[in-house]
């Protein structure tokens, strides 16, 4: 699986009616904002982008495959707890959809990402 800069992992886009996509968004504010990958390979951007959260690449490691400043995962998330989300993400580099679950804290957060259910993994964020 690519690192999407966001390692997020295949999801799949949910549709959302107006007053689930008011909720999410109620319910999702804390992921807002510029992170680091721990193993320091990526820096994004996470901001609205009409219903749905864009994270942007704004850094990648040089000698990075597959990747580049830029690049945009959209994620299609709803509340799943008190800092906890679920939904899909949609690369449009690689035309891919996966899950996704992210939690955070104060300063932290954790991805998950899945490709047809089978492939998964986490990756672990720093607030910059």
């Amino acid at each position: 699986m690519r690192h999407l800069s966001f390692c997020l992992a295949p999801l799949m886009v949910l549709n959302a009616s107006p007053a689930y996509a008011d909720s999410a968004h109620v319910g999702s504010e804390h992921i807002k904002g510029q992170w680091a990958r721990d193993d320091g390979r990526s820096r994004v951007e996470i901001s609205r982008c009409g219903d749905d959260w864009c994270a942007v690449n704004l850094w990648i490691k040089p000698g990075t495959k597959d990747e580049k400043a830029g690049d945009v995962l959209i994620m299609t998330l709803k509340p799943e707890g008190d800092k906890s989300l679920s939904g899909s993400a949609y690369d449009p580099q690689r035309k891919l959809t996966y899950s996704i679950r992210i939690k955070t804290g104060a300063e932290v957060m954790t991805t998950e990402g899945c490709f047809l259910g089978l492939f998964c993994r986490s990756v672990q964020w720093s607030r910059l």
